[in-house]
Order: structure tokens, then sequence, then C-alpha cells
């Protein structure tokens, strides 16, 4: 990739302030792009925040970030409107890459015999909207502004948890296969206005989400056993491969789900 071929290109990352998502915002400055940065965080996590925001524009790159929900529709509008006018101001007037990566879903069993704990209606929902769903109503609402021109790519991070089980994942596992689909559908409708929609599949990572799920020592312990690289994938993994990915050069890949895994998937 040409130093010189993202300089100046606008991000916009959902899930900017930790491990995915602050990682690709990270190297996608050090690659010389500009990044929107939508993040939810309470006042104790801010400072955190703002350390990222100092490291980006540290590299020469410009930081704007939007502490706000990104699943709720008028917040999305919102954050909408402040990105319009910060791109009307500026030549690389529109939105090179969309990174899609919320994590917050119920992780509750469907199954328990006290009904507090197990997934209802509403927690399915949520996590479908917030880990699925919002990706296409983002992506809707920028087309129609015109932020997205030809050359513009998508991508939303998965996981091997949509096509396998773990315990207490069912709903997000849900939301992750309704991800794939949703941007195989978006990689199809969009292809005539030549924007790009991947999934990317990382392996198991250390990250704030990751922690939060039930028995996730067990998952740390046998991703590294059976690993052929006897490691765990890193956040600056998928943010490399995200960045090299963005390269305006690359149009014709599109409507896949890209491991960044190491190999860990097809090991079982």
């Amino acid at each position: 990739m040409s130093s010189d071929s993202l300089k100046g290109k606008w991000a916009l990352i959902l899930g900017a302030s930790s491990g995915f998502g602050e990682a690709t915002a990270l190297a996608m400055a050090d690659a010389g792009m500009n990044i929107f940065g939508v993040h939810l965080d309470l006042k104790a996590s801010m400072p955190h925040v703002k350390e990222v925001v100092a490291k980006i524009e540290s590299k020469g790159s410009k930081a704007v970030f939007f502490n706000t929900n990104a699943a709720d529709a008028k917040k999305r509008q919102r954050v909408l409107d402040k990105i319009e006018k910060v791109l009307a101001d500026d030549p690389e007037d529109s939105i090179h890459v969309l990174m899609h990566s919320l994590a917050f879903g119920t992780l509750l069993p469907f199954i328990s015999d006290d009904p507090e704990q197990a997934v209802s209606q509403a927690q399915m929902d949520m996590t479908l909207n917030v880990m699925a769903h919002s990706l296409v109503y983002w992506v809707q609402d920028i087309v129609r502004r015109g932020l997205f021109i030809s050359g513009s790519r998508i991508f939303a991070m998965t996981s091997e948890g949509s096509h396998r089980v773990v315990a207490g994942y069912g709903a997000v596992s849900a939301a992750k296969a309704a991800l794939e689909s949703h941007m195989r559908q978006l990689a199809m409708e969009l292809a005539p206005r030549g924007i790009l929609s991947n999934c990317i599949q990382a392996g198991v990572t250390m990250t704030p989400a990751l922690l939060k799920i039930p028995g996730h020592e067990n998952l740390v312990e046998g991703a590294k056993a059976r690993h052929p690289n006897g490691r765990l994938t890193t956040p600056q993994d998928v943010a490399n491969t995200i960045v090299a990915l963005s390269d305006p050069k690359l149009v014709w890949i599109s409507g896949a789900v890209i491991r960044v895994d190491g190999g860990e998937d097809v090991i079982g």
C-alpha cells in the first residue's frame, strides 16, 4: 500500500474507544486517515477515550469523536448531521471506510429453570439490533446523504460464534449470523455504486467484549491449545488487515467473510 493512498481520507468507526475499533482507528491514523469515532462510555472510562483521540491527533490526523448510543436512530441522525458539517469543509468530503465494531448484547442462555436467568424477547431484540441490524441502518443513512462514493468500503466484525456453539453466546451468535447475512445483501445492493462490503472474522482475541463471556478463560485456553501458531489473535492483527483492505487499489473483494485468525477456525 502506498504511504499516501489513504492520506486525508475519512473513516467512521462504530465502537472506536476500545478493542478492535480502537486498534483500527490508531492504525488508520498511522496510514494518514482522519477518524470519526462513535462510542458509548461512562465518565470513568472517558479519560481513555481522550487518550485515544490524543494519539490519533499526535499522528497528524483529525479525530472527531461522539459519545452516544450508535444503535439509537435519532442519535445516529445527529452524528451524521455533524459529520456532514465537518466534511463540507474538507477536500475529502466522503467516508472512505465504515467499520462496525459494536459489541453489546445479552449473554444469558436460552433455557433456564429461572425465567429471570433466560434471555427475554427484549434482550434478544436488543442484541440483534445493536450487533447486526444497526449496520444496515447506518449504511442506509450514509448512502442517502451521499457520504459514500465509489470506492468506499464497509467492514463489520463477526466471529466463529456465527457458526459454532458457545455457552451463553446464543443471542450474540444469532446476531453474528445475521450480520454476515446483512453484509452479503449489502455487497449485492451496493455493487452498482462501487461500494465494497465485507465481514472480518477475528480469532479469539483479548478484548473487553471477550472478558464478559461466561467461561472466557476456557475459550482462551482452548484457542491457544488448538492454534497452529500457539497464540491468540490481537486487535493489531485485525487493524493491520483492515487498513490493508482499505487500499483504494483493492476493488474486487466484496460479500466475503475474511478470517483474520492465523488458521484458528479451520483447525476446529
